[in-house]
């Protein structure tokens, strides 16, 4: 999958928040999504002791959300760990499994903030901007914004406001379980992003994409196995 390199990795912290700045001006609010064939979720898991990495991508059919294929890439991980700069520690590692892939995704779901980000430029906008295609960032936690709590039914959410501009939505994907943080990455709007998120929930608290790439970041989603596992609670 070609890959649209806009610059370095190796990089100090003034350099790379100067760099999220500029491509946050990028970043498309408008949606193109249609019908999607193929949804990919991504994930990352970091072993802060061997200070490696794995980057998980898992692409799933839609409307079915079958497994047709699994990518990881294991690698040392160089950049610090600082809030906000995630991506510049994470995406070489997304980069690296999403040049492996067969199936090209319509949609992406990435576990981590889209432009509910200080500089409107987190992973999800980040990852959408280098592959040319849509992304919605499904964070678990919130990092930055203010908001209401929403109902505790399924579906229900609140905007998630930044000095009054609406950043995100803080959306509640199953009955009674903390809510997820919504918002845009890339070639998306918010209206349609919480849309299709609640599209790919199946009963659990994560997305089936993001879940998945959860899984398959942390070794324990494997094609050959992938039935038994379709059942396994997060």
């Amino acid at each position: 999958m070609r890959i649209n390199e806009r610059h370095s990795w190796q990089l100090a912290i003034t350099e790379a928040k100067e760099i999220q700045i500029k491509l946050a001006a990028e970043v498309s609010r408008v949606c193109n999504i249609t019908a999607p064939s193929f949804i990919a979720g991504v994930d990352i898991s970091v072993n802060r002791w061997t200070k490696t990495g794995t980057g998980a991508v898992v692409i799933l059919s839609y409307p079915d959300l079958e497994i047709v294929e699994i990518k990881t890439v294991t690698d040392r991980v160089s950049f610090p760990y600082v809030p906000g700069l995630l991506s510049f520690r994470e995406m070489p590692l997304l980069l690296a499994a999403f040049e492996k892939i067969e199936f090209a995704p319509d949609l992406v779901l990435v576990d981590g903030q889209g432009i509910a980000h200080p500089r409107r430029m987190g992973i999800a906008s980040h990852l959408g901007l280098l592959l040319g295609i849509p992304t919605i960032g499904c964070a678990k936690s919130r990092l930055c914004g203010e908001h209401d709590v929403p109902d505790n039914v399924a579906g229900s959410y609140t905007e998630l406001k930044d000095d009054e501009e609406v950043i995100g939505a803080v959306l509640r994907t199953k009955n009674n379980v903390k809510p997820l943080y919504i918002s845009i990455g890339h070639m998306i709007d918010l209206p349609l992003a919480i849309r299709w998120v609640m599209a790919c929930c199946r009963g659990y608290r994560l997305p089936e994409p993001t879940r998945l790439a959860h899984q398959a970041a942390g070794g324990n989603l494997k094609t050959e196995n992938k039935a038994a596992l379709a059942g396994t609670k997060y």
